[in-house]
């Protein structure tokens, strides 16, 4: 998926500068993502820890997070139902079509009206066969995540969900092709959970915790309301010309509560070793950050220049550069 904030090009980095401080042989390590997004980070970790722990508020998210997190043992015939999802008839009335769809009368135009229909489609199957136990909570979540990251390459947006394009671009004048989102296999039992990330900090504990939290003020749950619709597949009335749902709200997108925030986060971490990915266009400036984990142990900080996001250069932010510098902080706590 193209995401904000994807640390997919940074993983090896990160996993470098894990090793280097924590140890080359994580094995017997505890890695907890507490704002893990699309999962990328905890894939990364995945088969080299005792186990991971992944988190986020979005329910597209926990969905991903469920697929590629938790499920580690191959899935019997888990193609033969890829297959067969992706030559259903398709439905006429879902949810999606009718409001996501031009064809529709809806006026917006996310999916081309047969791709809309296609994600009905599979989308009402899979939960048929969830409820009819014909699947378990393994494949069902693999099937889903596979859902949202076809559907996802089809549609008609600016690499996020906030409006749609008026005219179909080219990509979304393809044909959905529902494919696999095959997961790595490990002999860890991961959990995913979908809280407050200040909230479950204070009922898990590790080694390594791994922060990833929005660091400006656009709000992840706006930005991908659709993909949290298709995870749901719940009835709700879209709102506005963009068809937007009640989303959560961060603080960590907000000036005025980021700081305090961040720093009962970092007090109640029952974790050894914590690093933060931010960069310099941060709402917390590079000195708010040090101020706040100096307070708890020992700190550092690596920095590595990155391209930016492209939705960044195309969204008449007015940027000056192309380029951005990404800040690891790292902190070892002192009492844990």
């Amino acid at each position: 998926m193209n995401y904000i904030g994807s640390k997919l090009k940074l993983s090896s980095w990160i996993k470098e500068e894990i090793e280097r401080v924590v140890s080359p042989d994580l094995s017997n390590k505890i890695f907890c993502d507490i704002f893990a997004g699309t999962g990328i980070v905890g894939r990364i970790f995945k088969p080299h820890v005792k186990k991971v722990i992944s988190n986020d508020l979005e329910d597209y998210s926990f969905v991903l997070n469920k697929n590629y997190i938790v499920n580690s043992k191959s899935i019997e015939d888990k193609e033969i139902y890829i297959e067969e999802l992706d030559v259903l008839p398709l439905c006429e009335n879902g949810f999606i079509y009718q409001n996501y769809c031009m064809g529709s009368g809806s006026e917006r135009q996310y999916f081309s009206d047969e791709n809309g229909k296609k994600i009905d489609t599979i989308r009402l199957k899979v939960e048929e066969w969830y409820k009819k136990k014909k699947i378990g909570n393994d494949l069902y979540y693999f099937l889903l995540a596979s859902l949202l990251e076809s559907a996802d390459k089809v549609a008609n947006t600016a690499s996020v969900y906030g409006a749609y394009l008026k005219h179909l671009k080219k990509s979304a004048q393809k044909k959905l092709v529902l494919e696999s989102a095959n997961f790595g296999l490990s002999q860890g039992l991961h959990e995913v959970h979908k809280e407050d990330s200040n909230e479950l900090i204070k009922k898990i504990k590790g080694d390594i915790l791994y922060l990833d939290p929005p660091y400006n003020q656009r709000q992840y749950g706006a930005n991908y309301h659709l993909l949290n619709t298709i995870a749901l597949y719940d009835e709700f009335v879209p709102s506005g010309k963009t068809g937007m749902r009640e989303y959560n709200r961060s603080a960590y997108c907000k000036k005025q509560k980021v700081h305090k925030s961040f720093e009962e986060l970092i007090k109640n971490a029952n974790f050894r070793y914590i690093f933060l990915s931010y960069n310099n266009e941060g709402i917390m400036s590079e000195d708010d950050v040090k101020n706040i984990m100096s307070k708890y142990g020992k700190y550092d900080l690596k920095t590595k220049e990155y391209q930016r996001f492209k939705a960044d250069k195309s969204e008449n932010r007015n940027h000056k550069a192309d380029l951005t510098y990404e800040y690891l902080h790292i902190l070892q706590k002192d009492k844990f």
